[in-house]
């Protein structure tokens, strides 16, 4: 076993990948787009695409795919000559494409894509809009200050050359077509110099390629005019204000005042647009009903509250009352609007949530603790915004909730069997040890108990068990088989090996069995009622070692073949009854199977084979046999491998030391790890008492408990009804600190510091700062020769009269019998955005400075805060962070600084810095001479610092060594790892750094050796070549660093782990096909072996 470490060049070549996708939703769109009778919901989550077919059941996914780039707008249109609609997206660095949907392939087409960036033009501040005229003879764009982009499109949906038209209205707040006109018109809502707001239309001339006046305009509206909607078939348009909604039309103007409020999302309800669903920065939900008289006018409006959801920011509305909330700031629904209120105690809304989508963005903090104490870091962060502010805990893994736990050391293998065939719950649970059996079931109170089935032969090992038809139970030991009467629990047949020696494998299936007599002869017999008769056998040329004829398919009792794994290390499989081989094949590798099975995950079927080195080998079955074999390691321990439902689905669970859990998403296999170690044998066990429970076999115990929801990580919500801004958290009281702000767009709240709990999350105490006081910092430390461990806060007045905090606060807190006690509190000149401890001193970033703070005892015997020295000259220095004598400063604008401290002088100096003008969102240091920084751009940087140039300017000098785009606003960063690093692992030694983004990514920074990274950056290139972007987007070009100061460069020193992982789920021929790219002596092996690694970092 080889472990890696870092050489020489320390921390500079760096692994980025997300341990949680992108979860906030920013744009939605419905319409026929899979087929023309599915009805579809396609998702914008940032970087990524999902699109769901809405079903009786609910939402279910069908497509989720990674973009390279940020979408900036979505929308279905539907050309005349085509049956289903067609996709267009628009991305932040001005790339458009039209996307098609192939159903035999079940996979995006591009259609057509292109870049409409300028080079010149100042980008628009409010967004970029991409819209289609309603009767797709064109799509227009607003990417550049006082521009229209143009690009005409024939009846096929084909695009044609694009060009730019003039707009006068250099500030626009919306635009959008309007629906009615003989030729595509806009309307652009505006403001002018005097910020005042206006609504003027334009007719698209595209003769002339230019913007004609169109047929209305109107002068002066609400002041807080923030959204256009247009309605169908008026060739008009309702202008939404704070407190007036206004239609305006040709013939017509209507209005009707609403209660203040800033709407931010709207959805269209009815094709001829006389009802809309509008949503506020509250999360309020209203109907607009606008009362059509004719076919083209309106004559009234009327808005009318439903209920309150997440704020949206997007709102789709699909079928019969059906309604998808997307949110940014809080979990997106899927909710069904009724006309009367659904729950009796809310009077006041028509709301019902049908499912509730968990979303992390935006995370502002977040910190790594180990609650469990197990040596596996969770993740608590500070999510959402407003009233949808939570806190979550996110972990790695499937957590196992515990019902019963019995001692009961060395079992041999479990099985769970129903009372009568058709039962729907499960009553016994048959264990088998060396030597006997033993039957648990569960008795008239509902409790487990030893129950007796007089037709078992006790006194043997049971090889199988299973629940058959007719109503029996079927046995199998190493000498026979009996079929015993559920009813009357005696014995009704018996079939006995004899001399053919001892039955050493056995598997069934509800009317078939299965045996491996005497080694190598393979014994087929039907199971009736009462009565086993043989069908067949067949001896084979090697030892069998494992056997599988689970049916595969709904409701089948039948399985028409039996998979076979041999001592010699082959796969075979054999058509029933007659036992024709039908597949034979070397299995990859030198360890004997020791567990085969059959299974089906959303209408595909897998065989699977368990090896005794903990890896697992699957195939999928196609009608012309197995293909696509892949082979990954869970374990170090022999695999065995049972299929059980959870939540309705199918899934497989493969128990070793390091038990998994395979299920299937999007048609794609995924492995989870279950939070237990070292499981031998595992049985379903759905009894009325414990629904959708497990029964587990450990070494010295059986577990009985239920799981979470399988997914990769699971996450746990808080909700604190108000934002959370800074979190830290205290091993020795066992509590977190929060700061949270009341404070909400346009309103003033109080901010405060909850003391929570760190198991239960229950508010413990709460300190109230006062007014126009905003707490900045929180940390949790201990102070020079005090052994007591405190929380500090930091704060600032933010004075509605002042441009910049002139005074603020440090405070620091005891946290004792879950009270906070105030131990000192330190005025400051300015506002406090950063605090760290620094060898037993307070350091702390206020406005420009950097301030030492040193912890004294005063004579009266209290202990203050007393200033050490400090280091100006910064803009704002926003964020720390320290290592040995340095401390590495973040700066509103000047990129990164590094300050040395000198002890003997008592002093803070300025040692190196980067001249580049990075404006910085979070840091942190790699090693002693590397360190990592994220900007507002979306692109992360690593800068080194020579310390042993000859020159001066040279040391003085942080050299950019990493640049990469990661299309994520990072907030912050912290060391610490998502998943329980093994210490059989190559890479159990790899340092990482998690992140966490606005859109509520999470993301995993590993620092990795120059060998293993030059081998990805290989990879990466290879499959940039066979991997194409969804949309015809380019990788290269998406990765490499760009923001307003520094012109485009290449990614470097850095490799993107989203893409490098996508291998692992490649087809057998592509993926060598990338191996192939990749040259060098690269083998399909030992890059799937690194890839597999890198995946196990989160």
């Amino acid at each position: 076993m080889v472990v890696l470490e870092l050489g020489e060049g320390g921390a500079q070549f760096n692994y980025v990948v997300s341990a949680a996708k992108p979860s906030s939703v920013q744009h939605s769109a419905v319409g026929h787009f899979t087929s023309t009778e599915d009805l579809n919901l396609v998702i914008s989550k940032s970087t990524r695409l999902e699109v769901h077919k809405l079903t009786p059941e609910g939402l279910q996914g069908v497509l989720d795919v990674p973009l390279y780039g940020r979408i900036a707008a979505l929308q279905l249109f539907r050309p005349a000559g085509e049956p289903r609609d067609l996709l267009l997206l628009l991305t932040e660095r001005s790339k458009f494409c039209v996307l098609a949907f192939d159903e035999e392939t079940g996979e995006l087409v591009t259609r057509a894509h292109g870049d409409a960036s300028d080079r010149v033009g100042r980008p628009v501040e409010l967004g970029q809009r991409g819209i289609v005229d309603p009767q797709c003879r064109l799509i227009g764009m607003h990417l550049y200050d006082g521009l229209f982009k143009v690009v005409p499109m024939d009846e096929r949906g084909g695009l044609q050359e694009a060009y730019s038209m003039r707009l006068e209205e250099l500030k626009v707040i919306d635009l959008a077509f309007l629906d009615g006109c003989d030729t595509p018109t806009i309307a652009v809502l505006y403001e002018d110099t005097k910020e005042q707001r206006h609504v003027k239309t334009y007719e698209v001339s595209l003769r002339d390629r230019e913007l004609v006046e169109g047929p209305w305009r109107q002068s002066n509206l609400d002041a807080g005019s923030s959204m256009l909607i247009p309605v169908p078939g008026t060739a008009g348009a309702v202008v939404v204000g704070e407190s007036v909604i206004t239609f305006i039309s040709a013939n017509a103007v209507r209005s009707t005042a609403i209660k203040p409020t800033m709407v931010k999302a709207y959805g269209q309800v009815d094709a001829d647009g006389s009802r809309f669903l509008l949503s506020d920065y509250l999360g309020n939900l209203y109907l607009l009903l606008l009362l059509r008289e004719g076919a083209t006018g309106v004559s009234a409006l009327k808005l009318e509250p439903l209920g309150r959801t997440p704020a949206a920011s997007t709102l789709s509305y699909l079928d019969s009352g059906v309604v998808f909330v997307g949110s940014s700031f809080g979990d997106s629904q899927l909710i069904r609007l009724h006309s009367t209120p659904p729950d009796p105690a809310q009077p006041d809304s028509f709301i019902e949530v049908v499912d509730s989508q968990p979303n992390l963005g935006p995370i502002v903090d977040f910190c790594v603790v180990d609650l469990e104490r197990q040596g596996q870091g969770q993740i608590v962060t500070c999510s959402g915004a407003g009233a949808d502010g939570s806190l979550r805990v996110v972990r790695n893994g499937i957590g196992v909730v515990e019902q019963a736990l019995v001692e009961l050391p060395g079992i041999k293998g479990m099985w769970s069997l129903r009372k009568t065939y058709m039962d729907a719950h499960d009553t016994y649970l048959v264990l088998t040890f060396s030597g006997e059996t033993r039957v648990l079931g569960m008795n008239a109170e509902d409790e487990l108990d030893e129950a007796d089935i007089p037709g078992f032969n006790s006194a043997a090992l049971t090889l199988c068990c299973a629940n058959t038809q007719h109503d029996q139970f079927l046995q199998v030991t190493a000498t026979q088989a009996r079929l015993v009467d559920a009813m009357t629990h005696q014995l009704a047949a018996q079939w006995e090996a004899g001399a053919a020696g001892r039955i050493t494998i056995a598997a069934a299936s509800p009317t078939q069995l299965v045996l491996a007599v005497g080694g190598r002869t393979l014994i087929y017999l039907e199971l009736g009622d009462g009565e086993i008769v043989e069908k067949g056998r067949l001896t084979l040329d090697s030892d069998i070692a494992c056997l599988d004829i689970t049916p595969v398919g709904e409701g089948k009792e039948r399985s028409e073949a039996v998979a076979v794994g041999t001592w010699s290390m082959e796969a075979h499989i054999y058509a029933l009854p007659a036992l024709r081989p039908l597949f034979k094949e070397a299995l990859p590798t030198d360890v004997i199977p020791r567990s085969t099975l059959f299974a089906q995950f959303e209408g595909d079927t897998y065989l699977m084979y368990g090896l005794g080195d903990g890896q697992l080998v699957n195939y999928r079955l196609d009608p012309d046999g197995p293909t696509d074999r892949k082979k990954i390691a869970l374990g170090t321990k022999p695999i065995a491998l049972r299929t059980f439902r959870s939540r309705g689905a199918a899934a497989v669970f493969a128990a070793s030391d390091r038990p998994t859990i395979i299920y299937s998403s999007n048609r794609k296999l995924l492995y989870s790890n279950l939070n237990e170690n070292e499981v031998g044998h595992m049985a379903g066990f759905n009894t009325a008492a414990f629904p959708d429970s497990l029964a587990l076999g450990k070494q010295d115990s059986l577990l009985i408990g239920t799981i979470d929801e399988i997914q990769k990580l699971h996450i746990r919500t808080v909700p604190l009804g108000e934002q959370p801004r800074r979190i830290a958290h205290q091993e020795g009281s066992r509590t977190f600190a929060v700061t949270c702000t009341q404070a909400t767009m346009g309103q003033e709240g109080t901010d405060s510091v909850r003391l929570l709990d760190e198991q239960t999350f229950e508010l413990l105490d709460r300190l109230r700062l006062q007014q126009h006081e905003l707490a900045c910092s929180v940390a949790s430390t201990r102070l020079g020769d005090d052994p007591t461990v405190y929380y500090v806060v930091g704060t600032a007045f933010a004075l509605p009269d002042e441009p910049e905090s002139t005074k603020g606060r440090i405070f620091v807190l005891e946290a004792q019998g879950g009270k906070f006690r105030v131990v000192c509190e330190k005025e400051t000149r300015g506002a406090v955005y950063a605090l760290t401890e620094f060898q037993g001193r307070l350091l702390a970033g206020i406005n420009s400075r950097v301030q030492m703070y040193t912890w004294k005892e005063q004579d009266d015997g209290s202990r203050a805060l007393v200033p050490e020295c400090s280091h100006a000259g910064h803009v704002l220095a926003l964020y720390l962070a320290t290592r040995g004598d340095l401390v590495i400063v973040g700066d509103l604008m000047k990129s990164i600084q590094l300050l040395a401290w000198k002890g003997e002088d008592c002093a803070l100096e300025l040692r190196s810095r980067d001249f580049q003008p990075n404006w910085m969102s979070a840091v942190t240091v790699l090693d002693d001479d590397t360190y990592l920084g994220a900007e507002n751009s979306y692109n992360l940087f690593t800068v080194r610092r020579n310390a042993d140039a000859a020159t001066d300017e040279d040391r003085s000098r942080l050299q950019t060594v990493g640049q990469y785009h990661l299309g994520e606003f990072v907030n912050r960063f912290q060391h610490g790892s998502l998943v329980m690093r093994l210490p059989d692992s190559e890479l159990s030694h790899i340092p990482t750094v998690l992140f966490g983004t606005i859109n509520g990514v999470i993301g995993v920074i590993a620092s990795l050796p120059q060998a293993q990274y030059q081998l990805l950056e290989s990879l990466q290139e290879a499959m940039r070549r066979v991997v194409k972007g969804v949309g015809g987007f380019d990788h290269a070009q998406w990765r490499s660093f760009s923001n307003q100061h520094i012109a485009v460069t290449p990614a470097r020193q850095f490799v993107d782990g989203d893409l490098v992982e996508q291998f692992l789920d490649l087809k057998r021929d592509r993926a060598e096909a990338v191996v192939a790219a990749m040259g060098g002596g690269a083998t399909l092996e030992s890059v799937t072996h690194l890839v597999e690694e890198l995946s196990r970092l989160h």
